[in-house]
């Protein structure tokens, strides 16, 4: 009876780990999360090179790779279009697209937000918006990685736009003109410590912000898409699949329009948060 005991427990055992093996989601964030290969299953994976430098790893990655792919993809692209503009002044095909997408920013983000002046910030918002539309495009590739969805990449990316905001405001108020317009006009002597520690404080959440939204919506739709079509694996049921890819495609499709909104906000909220360090309400 004891030895019967013991094989009902071992094979419950056996039978828990079978379906721990079977429900393993970990292959979600092996495809999320940054590597030292590109996975180009079946035909085989790219390691990449390891670099040591003073005791530093600065190791290639798939973010790294897919961020340098944005900018060369960029370069080619504006240098295109310069060129174009030499030939004919009436753009056509990728020249008209991207002239659209310039007039844009400048139109409906620098100038609204920004206002007077906004022209020595405008080159530093169109690199941030077609670098992060691009490296958001390339993530919905086959065999592509969105390096927008790395905390690193979207901190980075963040902290360039604290430095702008700041300097951009010390440029026009002076250093201690504005720092002293991060107070409101009026307010009791004895709040001032309080409201400028308050303030203070508003200038890290805002890049803060801006470095979470990114990668969490460039990070959730992927995780979305990878978890409905494991359940068609995880399930082991053809039942599954035409809801499973039609869910999957819809979310996909939605992705693209993330990937459009999220380089929008970013770059609408940088400008924006310059334009209120630029001009201060006193």
């Amino acid at each position: 009876m004891y030895f019967s005991q013991a094989n009902i427990v071992t094979d419950s055992v056996k039978a828990v780990a079978e379906t721990a093996k079977k429900t393993d989601t970990s292959w979600i964030m092996h495809h999320v999360l940054d590597a030292r290969e590109i996975d180009l299953s079946p035909f085989g994976i790219i390691h990449l090179p390891e670099i040591h430098l003073f005791g530093f790893d600065i190791s290639l990655t798939k973010h790294v790779v897919f961020m340098w792919i944005a900018m060369l993809i960029l370069i080619v692209t504006f240098r295109f279009v310069a060129k174009s503009y030499k030939k004919s002044l009436i753009p056509k095909g990728v020249t008209n697209l991207t002239e659209t997408l310039i007039l844009f920013v400048r139109d409906d983000i620098a100038k609204p937000t920004i206002g007077k002046g906004y022209e020595k910030f405008l080159p530093y918002l169109l690199t941030v918006f077609f670098f992060i539309l691009t490296c958001n495009f390339l993530g919905l590739l086959p065999y592509g990685s969105t390096a927008t969805g790395n905390i690193s990449v979207t901190a980075t990316l963040a902290t360039i736009s604290f430095f702008v905001i700041q300097i951009g405001g010390i440029w026009k108020n002076g250093f201690f003109g504005y720092f002293k317009g991060l107070l409101p006009h009026g307010i009791p002597t004895w709040l001032i410590p309080i409201m400028f520690v308050v303030e203070l404080l508003g200038l890290f959440t805002k890049p803060f912000a801006l470095a979470i939204r990114l990668f969490a919506n460039m990070t959730a739709g992927h995780i979305v898409i990878l978890a409905l079509l494991g359940l068609i694996f995880i399930l082991h049921t053809y039942i599954v699949v035409p809801v499973s890819i039609a869910f999957a495609l819809f979310i996909f499709l939605l992705e693209i329009l993330v990937a459009l909104i999220q380089a929008y906000i970013f770059t609408m909220l940088s400008s924006l948060f310059i334009g209120m360090a630029v001009h201060q309400e006193h």
